[in-house]
């Protein structure tokens, strides 16, 4: 992983997975202020230099192979509408979780479940993992969707799984392995 570039890849509709870069630092700002990425996302930025020294880290963790995260934009390097990735990646066990967020503008069409079955097919197929996991608060029933619609199978409950602005949640766990696609 840590040896290739970052691969851009392809999304209908005119849109592309493609990495951060220190001009896409606003929508992280922008991002940050949603009130839906707020509940739902532990993003918290403050400034633009948070952002660039986010960005940074992005780039950092992809070489050492911890995460892969990328900017669903506009095709050929256009405006950044959210982010998707993998995190807490385990090349040895082949394992993954799959985060994201869209701006408002870019809610409601099918460019999360567009950019979900994209990655996870990179994922299983290019990157080489097993299991990947899609897991959400139980109040987040458009998560539900995404993960449904993108082919993963719920798996179950975890109770007070991750802590969220208002508090501790119960997450849905769903998984996608090799096999599945």
């Amino acid at each position: 992983m840590a040896r290739n570039p970052q691969p851009v890849l392809g999304l209908p509709k005119g849109l592309e997975l493609r990495p951060w870069h220190t001009r896409d630092a606003e929508v992280l700002v922008t991002a940050s202020q949603d009130p839906a990425i707020r509940k739902w996302n532990r993003l918290v930025v403050g400034s633009l230099d948070d952002a660039c020294r986010r960005i940074d880290r992005m780039h950092e963790r992809w070489r050492a192979e911890q995460s892969a995260i990328w900017a669903i934009g506009r095709a050929h390097g256009g405006e950044a509408l959210g982010l998707i990735g993998w995190g807490d990646i385990d090349l040895d066990d082949g394992n993954a979780e799959i985060v994201y967020w869209v701006l408002p503008t870019a809610r409601g069409g099918g460019v999360v479940v567009d950019a979900t079955k994209r990655l996870s097919r990179w994922a299983l197929e290019d990157l080489g993992l097993h299991r990947l996991r899609l897991c959400h608060s139980t109040a987040n029933p458009a998560s539900c969707r995404v993960a449904e619609k993108a082919g993963y199978s719920f798996e179950g409950t975890q109770r007070s799984a991750l802590l969220h602005e208002d508090g501790w949640h119960d997450e849905h766990l769903h998984s996608l392995v090799q096999g599945d696609l």
